[in-house]
C-alpha cells in the first residue's frame, strides 16, 4: 500500500504511528516465511498487472472482467493462481469469466442484511474478519469513502490482492490485522460488519467494548453469529470442539448476544433475522473440497451436531453506536 492509495489520512483519531509499524513488521513476517512467499505472493505477483475492463457487484455474484479482457495463455495462468487460493469459503466470483463456486453462497448472508443496512455512501466501514472480500466488494457497490478489511491470515490477505488487483477498487483495504487490534482505531467507524467471529473469542464482550470504542458516535453495528435455539440468554461452551470446529468458544442465545452487545454500550439492539443452517448454504464444492457443513450434523439426527450439542442457527443483530 502506498501513500497516495492509504485511506489513514481519512482516519485523523486512529493511531497512524503504530498501525503502519504493526503493517511493517507483519509483512516483514509474512516475507520471512517460505511458504507465504512462495505459496501466495508470487503467484499474485505474476497476475497482479492484469485489469478488468468491468466490475459488477451489485448482484448475487461478483464479477470482475470478462474473458476477452485476457489472452487465453493469461486465463490458464489467472485460473491456476486461483486454485491455488482454494479453499475459497466465500463467495461466488467470476474473475474474467471463471466462475468460482466457494463454500458460503454468501449472497444470502447479505441479502438478509440488506433491510437493515445503513446508508454506506461515503463512509468509513470495517469488515472485520473479511476473508477474501467478498463483502467488501458488495459494500463497494454502495459507494463508500473506504472499507478496511482486518484479516489476519496471508493466504485470505493475498487472494484480496490478487482480485482486488484485478478490479482497481481505490478504497477497498487490507489489513493484516485482527479484531483486538480495534483499539488503534478509536472513533474511527461508521459502520462495522462482525460477521462469524464472536464465537471465536475467548472474551465476546471486551470484544465488543473494543468495537464500541472504534465507532463513531451513532455507528451502526452489524453482527451475524452462530447461535443456539432458544429464549434463554444463555451460551452454550463446548468442551473441545463445536461441529468439529476448534476455537469455538461460547456460542450464544440471541437474546445471550443482544445482552452482550447492550452491556458493550451498544443500544437500539435489535434481533432482526434468524435461521436454521443448511447443506444448501454451506457446502462442499469443487473449489472448497474439504469437510462442510454436513460433515459437522449428526446423521442420525439434524437437530445436533456429531458431538451432540444443538444445531447452529445463524442470527443477525443490529446496535446503535
Amino acid at each position: 500500500m502506498t501513500e497516495k492509495d492509504d485511506y489513514l489520512p481519512l482516519l485523523p483519531s486512529a493511531r497512524h504511528g503504530e498501525i503502519l509499524d504493526l503493517r511493517k513488521e507483519n509483512l516483514r513476517k509474512l516475507n520471512s516465511r517460505k511458504k507465504g512467499f512462495l505459496a501466495y505472493r508470487l503467484p499474485y505477483e505474476s497476475v497482479c498487472h492484469l485489469r478488468a475492463s468491468s466490475l459488477e457487484l451489485a448482484g448475487d455474484v461478483v464479477r470482475i472482467g470478462s474473458p476477452g479482457d485476457i489472452t487465453e495463455e493469461e486465463r490458464q495462468r489467472v485460473y491456476q493462481v486461483l486454485r491455488g487460493f482454494m479453499p475459497w469459503r466465500k463467495g461466488p466470483f467470476q474473475v474474467f469469466g471463471i466462475d468460482i463456486d466457494a463454500e458460503w453462497r454468501s449472497n444470502r448472508k447479505w441479502d438478509r442484511l440488506l433491510p437493515l443496512l445503513p446508508d454506506l455512501q461515503g463512509k468509513i466501514i470495517a469488515d472485520i474478519g473479511c476473508n477474501n472480500g467478498y463483502y467488501m466488494f458488495r459494500m463497494a457497490h454502495h459507494k463508500p469513502a473506504a472499507v478496511i478489511g482486518f484479516e489476519p491470515y496471508h493466504h485470505h490477505y493475498f487472494t484480496f490482492l490478487t482480485l482486488n488487483s484485478f478490479a482497481g477498487l481505490a478504497n477497498l483495504h487490507l489489513e493484516l490485522l485482527g479484531v483486538e487490534h480495534l483499539p488503534l482505531y478509536e472513533q474511527c467507524f461508521d459502520v462495522i460488519f462482525l460477521m462469524g467471529i464472536i464465537y471465536h473469542r475467548i472474551s465476546p464482550v471486551e470484544m465488543l467494548k473494543d468495537v464500541w470504542k472504534s465507532m463513531k458516535k451513532g455507528g451502526t453495528l452489524l453482527v451475524e453469529s452462530q447461535a443456539i435455539p432458544g429464549e434463554e440468554p444463555v451460551a452454550l461452551f463446548p468442551e473441545e470442539r463445536y461441529a468439529k470446529v476448534p476455537g469455538t468458544y461460547f456460542v450464544p442465545t440471541a437474546s445471550c448476544l443482544k445482552n452482550w452487545m447492550k452491556r458493550a454500550g451498544f443500544r437500539n439492539v435489535e434481533i432482526f433475522c434468524s435461521h436454521a443452517m443448511s447443506s444448501e448454504e454451506q457446502r462442499r464444492t469443487e473449489w472448497m473440497v474439504f469437510e462442510s457443513y454436513e460433515d459437522f450434523i449428526d446423521p442420525q439426527n439434524p437437530a445436533l451436531t456429531v458431538e451432540g450439542y444443538p444445531a447452529p442457527l445463524r442470527v443477525f443483530l443490529r446496535g446503535i453506536a
